[in-house]
C-alpha cells in the first residue's frame, strides 16, 4: 500500500490544520492507522492512532484534547485535525498504516509509512 500525506502548512499559534493521508488499495480498511511527527534533531514521536472500523482511537498525551484523529474507509483516507497548535507541534508529520488492524504508539507496529508532510506554527 502506498499513503500520501497532505494538508501541513505555516499556522499561527492557536490555529487550525487538517492533515489527509490518501492511501492506494483496496485493503485500506482493514488497516489501523497512525500519526507521527518528527521535529528536528528529535526521535519520530507518537501523535494518534485509530483501528480499522475507527471504533477505538489513541493519543498522545501532549495533544490529548487539541487533536483528533479519524478515517473514511469508503475514501481510503484518515485524517488528523490539529486544534489550538502550539509551537511545540512544529515537526514533519508522517501517516503510517499497520495490517494488524489494530493500533499502536510505536513506529514498530507500522508495516507501511508516508513521506510526510511539514506542519510549522509560530509563536
Amino acid at each position: 500500500v502506498q499513503l500520501q500525506a497532505s494538508g501541513g502548512g505555516l499556522v499561527q499559534a492557536g490555529g487550525s490544520l487538517r492533515l489527509s493521508c490518501a492511501a492506494s488499495g483496496r485493503t485500506f480498511s482493514s488497516y489501523g492507522m497512525g500519526w507521527f511527527r518528527q521535529a528536528p534533531g528529535k526521535e519520530r514521536e507518537f501523535v494518534a492512532a485509530i483501528s480499522w472500523s475507527g471504533g477505538s482511537t489513541y493519543y498522545a498525551d501532549p495533544v490529548k484534547g487539541r487533536f483528533t484523529i479519524s478515517r473514511d474507509n469508503a475514501k481510503n483516507t484518515a485524517y488528523l485535525q490539529m486544534n489550538s497548535l502550539k509551537p511545540e507541534d512544529t515537526a514533519v508529520y508522517y501517516c503510517a498504516a499497520t495490517i494488524s488492524g489494530s493500533y499502536y504508539s510505536s513506529t514498530r507496529g507500522y508495516n507501511y509509512w508516508g513521506q510526510g508532510t511539514q506542519v510549522t506554527v509560530s509563536s
